[in-house]
């Protein structure tokens, strides 16, 4: 019986611009057992490496130059790259309300230490997910109402067009969506493309 493989280690980005802070911050993730695998010091950079690299979470600092922490973790949340952290000397209710309006899933204030990493990585990591999983679940269920909507209008334009019963028009599509090894939704749609 051969062992279970380790699970791979959560990766992250480190935007900071302060060279000693981001030094430290790395060496505390990496005492916690995560993989750095990525260093920037602005925000563009921070956006930038995260769309190569794709880690499973940003610590980003607010105050940062070319670009601030916030703007660069709106765009990364905004494009589903990553959750972000944020990582910032600010603890005032404005710079939080606005991360949180930015969709930043985890907020630590400098000085904080290595006991305080695991939780919000942790956290942020499981409420990504969730987050993902449900846009999956809207994405599937938008599908299914639109393949719904086809397969109606096919039954219709079918009831119309070769005066069949509601249930007749159905059994129509359902037959030829087997004969043909496609979807109802398919069929439908090829049915609407011909009829118009």
């Amino acid at each position: 019986m051969s062992m279970p493989k380790d699970p791979a280690p959560v990766t992250v980005l480190v935007a900071e611009d302060e060279a000693l802070i981001r030094m430290d911050l790395v060496e505390m993730l990496g005492e916690c057992g995560y993989l750095v695998v990525g260093q920037a010091a602005d925000g563009q950079a921070a956006v930038d490496q995260t769309r190569a690299l794709r880690p499973d979470v940003v610590f980003m600092d607010i105050a940062m130059p070319r670009r601030d922490g916030l703007s660069a973790a709106e765009e990364i949340i905004a494009d589903g790259l990553a959750p972000v952290v944020m990582v910032t000397a600010f603890s005032q209710r404005e710079a939080v309300q606005r991360a949180a309006a930015a969709g930043v899933l985890g907020y630590l204030v400098k000085p904080f230490g290595k006991a305080d990493l695991t939780p919000a990585i942790e956290i942020a990591v499981a409420r990504w997910q969730q987050m993902l999983d449900l846009d999956k679940q809207i994405t599937g269920l938008r599908e299914r109402q639109t393949a719904r909507e086809l397969v109606d209008a096919a039954k219709r334009r079918l009831e119309q067009d070769l005066s069949l019963s509601e249930p007749d028009a159905f059994a129509w599509l359902r037959r030829a969506a087997m004969d043909q090894r496609v979807t109802l939704a398919e069929i439908a749609a090829r049915v609407l493309a011909e009829t118009t």
